[in-house]
């Protein structure tokens, strides 16, 4: 079977080896009769044979037979071969093109933490679906070796398959039965050493995998402190804290203490602050120039007339029952008009000529926060002070101080006002940025 241009039950060609243990062999193969490429797994009953590795290829052609998932290589036939000084066990299976992680981290690729986000998230829906098979199927041997990147397209880190389910495991077959304790040092839990694997087992294997990928070492390599891989300071960049949580939840070596399913994971990733440390590169999309000024000056004129109108008719109010009122809801309306059509202007303005096209959604957002906070604070704050200096020059003192008392948190309501306009505004042009 050594020959290259041999073929098996006459269909199969054997193209190149792909890995090699005691008494098992992985090839790359020809399947002449569906015209494409296929992975031909050889168990050999020779000096080498042990009847574990019997059971455990004989679970797996029992697995890959029952599953059906993009991401999983495809059972596609299992039969005995007869050799002359030998028996053979064969399991054929798709191929799944593309490249180990394994391989990425040998030629030194450096994994960005949104890219590293990417693949945990693709590995753990893959896991919601073993995990929720009748019984649980649990892989066990989850490492870079066993997962392979497909082409990538954009900023995408591209299709993530999971191989080799040589160890692969269900819940089932461990009840009442001695199990056979399998899996890579470095990337399996602690009960794993015990013969015990269970969903939250192949979670370890995730945040392991991740673990590598972030420091571009094996786990095994990384200190330990009470069984807990130290990886923050190894890590090509600065890990976010969000980051270091999850992974430090993912590789608990108290089972009771990991996240328990892949459900979890996936939720824990999403909703703590597992934030990327670069924001994700998008294609920008520029919107016209008389679309920005126009949205910007159309939401500063509502929010600021409104404001201004309820806010300086309630100064009326305290100084000049109801005539004082209408005067000052008009004189808060003109007020709001000038500082909402000023904002708007100016912000319109900052935005075309400093981020357009948008390439930092953040920094834009809170350019927009600041300008609006400051401007609208600003000039409040100097027509109080005009007001009050007006009323005690003509008027009594203590109808000044009733102004300024009134004034006061009035300013900072507009302040606040402007702030959610900025920011308002600031993510209508982020989404008009990313719409196709």
């Amino acid at each position: 079977m050594d020959n290259a241009s041999s073929l098996i039950q006459q269909r199969y060609e054997i193209q190149r080896q792909l890995g090699k243990n005691a008494g098992r062999q992985t090839l790359l193969g020809y399947d002449q009769q569906e015209n494409q490429q296929v992975v031909i797994k050889l168990l050999t009953f020779d000096l080498d044979f042990e009847w574990d590795d019997l059971k455990l290829f004989e679970r797996e052609a029992e697995t890959l037979k029952t599953l059906s998932h993009p991401n999983i290589p495809r059972y596609l036939d299992f039969f005995e071969i007869d050799l002359p000084d030998a028996k053979q066990l064969a399991l054929i299976q798709s191929y799944v093109e593309g490249r180990s992680l394994d391989s990425y981290l040998k030629s030194g690729r450096i994994f960005t933490e949104s890219e590293i986000k990417q693949l945990v998230k693709s590995l753990l829906k893959i896991l919601e679906y073993l995990h929720g098979r009748n019984p649980p199927v649990v892989h066990r041997d989850i490492k870079p070796s066993n997962i392979i990147l497909g082409d990538r397209t954009g900023n995408s880190i591209g299709e993530v398959y999971l191989v080799d389910f040589g160890s692969v495991q269900t819940l089932a077959t461990q009840e009442g039965r001695t199990v056979t304790v399998v899996g890579t040092y470095g990337y399996m839990p602690p009960e794993q050493f015990g013969g015990r694997a269970v969903p939250a087992s192949d979670l370890y294997g995730v945040g392991a995998t991740a673990i590598a990928l972030l420091t571009g070492q094996h786990p095994a390599d990384l200190p330990q402190q009470d069984l807990r891989i130290q990886f923050e300071h190894a890590a090509h960049f600065p890990p976010v804290a969000g980051l270091v949580k999850w992974l430090t939840q993912m590789t608990e070596p108290d089972l009771k203490r990991r996240l328990s399913s892949a459900q979890a994971a996936l939720e824990a990733l999403e909703y703590t602050e597992f934030d990327t440390y670069k924001p994700a590169p998008f294609k920008p999309l520029p919107a016209p120039t008389f679309t920005i000024v126009g949205v910007a000056i159309a939401q500063n004129l509502g929010i600021g007339c409104l404001s201004g109108a309820f806010f300086c008719g309630l100064i009326g109010t305290s100084v000049f029952p109801v005539l004082g009122t209408l005067a000052g809801a008009g004189i808060g309306l003109a007020a709001g008009l000038m500082l909402g059509l000023v904002n708007g202007i100016l912000l319109g303005l900052v935005t075309r000529l400093g981020f357009y096209p948008i390439t930092d959604a953040r920094l834009h957002r809170q350019t927009a926060i600041n300008i609006s906070t400051v401007l609208v604070s600003g000039i409040g704050l100097v027509l109080l002070l005009i007001a009050f200096y007006i009323y005690i020059s003509v008027s009594e003192l203590e109808k000044g101080f009733v102004v300024l008392l009134f004034g006061a948190p009035i300013v900072v309501i507009a302040g606040l006002a402007a702030r959610f306009s900025g920011r308002s505004f600031a993510q209508w042009y982020e989404d008009t940025s990313r719409r196709k």
